[in-house]
């Protein structure tokens, strides 16, 4: 099943930005795009629309004013050329905020939030995307698809991490806050300066080292009380 969107903006330039960077997934659909907002609002009642690209600034119809009158809500990235907006756009619990010109390596990391967001939504039982929970990674100018449950750690290497899989190991240049940023809090946690790793991959815990894959990692100082409340946690509602 794809994720549907809609592009609404203004201006014909930044529709096709948006759209060129999403020809990169094959699993989202663009069922329609918009210069005049209100000429979204029928697609929006017609079909199940998982996700809106929407611009603030437009003529006959603000992205704010235009969010305020839907009566049902997909997720709301809003794309725009002023930062001013972005207190008064979280407010509305919008997904993300970006900023035009819009670089790819940053539309990926919102992609990669919407797919978190769906799948945790199909996990309730809300949608369902028919297949496992997955991020992508940009790999030597690839775009390589990374199932969550095949992921074991990550480790920082300055400006560049590694992920590391029960497939194999990918280099992206990538912050380690930023990818865990990306990953569902219920599954990985950050233990140390330079590691991130998948909870339920964990085979002992032992003083402040964490076991996965018979790989030692350290647990840092300022994050054993957090880690161990969270592994001692997950641990008892499993057993549960």
């Amino acid at each position: 099943m794809k994720i549907k969107c809609v592009i609404i903006d203004d201006e014909s330039l930044a529709i096709n930005v948006i759209e060129n960077h999403l020809k990169n997934f094959d699993n989202i659909e663009v069922v329609a795009t918009y210069n005049n907002p209100l000429k979204a609002y029928g697609v929006l009642e017609q079909e199940k629309i998982d996700l809106i690209f929407l611009d603030i600034n437009m003529p006959q119809l603000s992205g704010f004013a235009f969010i305020e009158n839907l009566s049902h809500r997909p997720l709301i990235v809003i794309t725009t050329a002023y930062r001013e907006y972005a207190v008064k756009s979280y407010e509305l619990n919008i997904l993300d905020y970006l900023v035009k010109p819009i670089p790819f390596n940053r539309f990926l990391k919102t992609i990669n939030k919407v797919y978190q967001h769906l799948y945790a939504n199909a996990n309730s039982g809300d949608i369902n995307l028919q297949q496992e929970p997955h991020i992508f990674l940009k790999v030597n100018k690839k775009l390589v698809k990374v199932n969550l449950n095949d992921i074991l750690l990550i480790e920082s290497l300055k400006d560049y991490i590694k992920v590391m899989t029960s497939l194999g190991d990918y280099v992206v240049h990538k912050s380690l806050t930023a990818i865990t940023e990306e990953l569902p809090q219920s599954n990985f946690i950050r233990i140390h300066r330079s590691y991130t790793i998948s909870i339920n991959k964990i085979e002992a815990l032992e003083g402040n080292t964490i076991e996965i894959a018979n790989r030692k990692i350290p647990i840092g100082r300022n994050y054993i009380k957090l880690t161990k409340e969270r592994i001692l946690n997950t641990n008892e509602d499993n057993e549960n």
